[in-house]
């Protein structure tokens, strides 16, 4: 598990872990007034109770350059987007068939974090490493969410590639967007049971964001390992935050 965990910011704990455990099939492993640690199959989602929340500067056009969302993969999409309707959980994309042969939805947490469902195998255009996707699929449908991957935009992928080259990922695969003018492209950085899913836009200008640990929502993910190429730009808890080239801000366990 290379990815250990996510680590949010949340205004109001029991609601947030109420949400996770309802909608993700979280189950948890500690909470209190504070803070409160929910398991996700492959990692761990690690939530801060923040009272005074800067007002978040993420935007989710996917051209700010940094965190995008997270995703988990399911074998029920349907089932849970009827609870969330039902719970009156707010969309940003109803369920659709994707390219690479999956079914996807993107929905809000309370705390305007985005997250990802994703039904079935992807089915790669590109393959740059056949047993990493091997071990991808061979970890099968998941008998409830499973962690799967944080998606950032970046501005390089060979930048970004050499980055987390240090804390152990390689490139593993790709899907192609043809019908996105854009640009687009995806490519999913592996390490252990989960994924860097990497955005570039050739064709389209990327905005900035400064690095923030007091606003709602994603604040960073937590790698395992040693190595910690970025440059510190605060803490969170009592971790040391790193942030990426593009601004993915994370931590690394023993580092």
């Amino acid at each position: 598990m290379a990815i250990e965990s996510v680590l949010l910011n949340v205004t109001d704990i029991p609601r947030s872990v109420e949400f996770y455990r309802r909608h993700l099939g979280a189950e948890v492993i500690g909470a209190g007034d504070d803070s409160a640690v929910l398991d996700l199959v492959t990692a761990q989602l690690v939530l801060y109770r923040i009272d005074t929340p800067a007002e978040s500067t993420w935007v989710g056009d996917d051209l700010q350059r940094g965190f995008r969302h997270v995703g988990f993969k399911v074998s029920d999409l349907d089932a849970r987007v009827d609870a969330l309707h039902d719970a009156g959980v707010p969309f940003h994309l109803e369920p659709i068939h994707a390219e690479g042969d999956v079914r996807i939805t993107f929905f809000y947490d309370p705390d305007g974090t985005l997250l990802e469902l994703v039904e079935g195998p992807l089915q790669y255009h590109e393959v740059y490493d056949r047993s990493a996707v091997e071990r991808d699929w061979g970890l099968g449908d998941p008998d409830r969410p499973r962690f799967d991957h944080v998606a950032e935009t970046v501005a390089d992928l060979e930048a970004t590639k050499e980055h987390y080259g240090e804390l152990g990922y390689s490139l593993m695969s790709g899907i192609h967007q043809p019908s996105d003018d854009r640009g687009f492209e995806i490519n999913f950085l592996r390490h252990g049971d989960s994924s860097l899913e990497i955005f570039t836009y050739d064709k389209a200008e990327k905005a900035e964001r400064s690095p923030q640990l007091d606003a709602p929502g994603f604040v960073a993910v937590a790698f395992e390992g040693r190595t910690a190429p970025g440059t510190v730009v605060g803490t969170t808890g009592d971790r040391e935050v790193y942030s990426g080239p593009d601004g993915l801000l994370y931590t690394v366990a023993n580092a």
